[in-house]
């Protein structure tokens, strides 16, 4: 049993990055499968497909790296925020800029996991999950 499966997902992509694997597989759920869409919009990373495996189903993430040997990352770095022992939340006014806009914060609103660009454009706050260059 994992307490943070989002910090899971998040140092296995890392260490996937670290050891420039090609893929990463990791447990599924809902909010697993829309992170992974929104670093996929983002560009961080290059596919995934989600396939059943007869308990919860399983996360085929492909790496994506910016040279063709595969020596840089797309991920710089990720960071989770918001844990389970310490929850962050933000309003739309005080949404964080992640090096200035260069990264990418990823919130859980009510509408949905998001963007904090796309949660400015909707005017919406919620929990700060992770951050991600």
């Amino acid at each position: 049993m994992l307490t943070d499966p989002i910090a899971d997902l998040l140092t296995r992509i890392r260490n996937a990055g670290s050891a420039r694997h090609e893929r990463v597989e990791c447990p599924s759920s809902k909010i697993k499968v829309r992170i992974a869409e929104v670093l996929r919009e983002q560009g961080y990373i290059r596919d995934f497909a989600v396939r059943e495996d007869g308990k919860q189903g399983l996360i085929d993430i492909e790496m994506k790296y910016l040279s063709t040997g595969g020596t840089n990352n797309a991920i710089t770095g990720i960071k989770r925020v918001s844990r389970p022992g310490c929850r962050v939340y933000v309003q739309h006014t005080r949404l964080p800029r992640v090096l200035g806009g260069m990264g990418v914060a990823i919130l859980s609103t009510s509408r949905g996991v998001m963007t904090d660009r796309e949660a400015r454009k909707q005017r919406v706050g919620g929990e700060y999950l992770c951050a991600v260059w």
